[in-house]
């Protein structure tokens, strides 16, 4: 069974600029991967520490894994394990929630467990 809810890391300054075009075009790694990466709940803290470590100003964006359509594709990634991927761009107003990513001590950013009980 598929996640219901997936999420995008995003940087402050990307996540902004998307809330004033209405449209999240990705990062620049989405852009050049040609989709935008997102990660099932069980997959953030890998992700951050692999690809996110030592970035501040980071935010997590909670998405409708069933609102983004057929565009959303899980395909093998690290470790052959399934990842969702998007091939579209996101409308901004999709967003469940969004929360700024402290990072601790180590620069790998904290989640509040406490953020997915909503």
């Amino acid at each position: 069974m598929q996640e219901k809810t997936v999420f995008k890391i995003a940087t402050v300054e990307e996540w902004s600029k998307s809330t004033m075009s209405g449209t999240f075009e990705g990062s620049p790694d989405d852009r050049r991967d040609g989709f935008i990466h997102l990660s099932a709940k069980h997959q953030l803290q890998g992700t951050l520490e692999k690809h996110f470590k030592g970035k501040g100003d980071l935010v997590l964006i909670a998405f409708e894994a069933a609102k983004l359509g057929p565009a959303l594709k899980w395909e093998q990634s690290r470790g052959g394990e399934l990842f969702p991927h998007l091939y579209a761009s996101i409308t901004v107003s999709d967003a469940l929630w969004q929360r700024q990513l402290p990072s601790d001590e180590t620069g790998v950013a904290e989640i509040n467990e406490e953020w997915f009980a909503c």
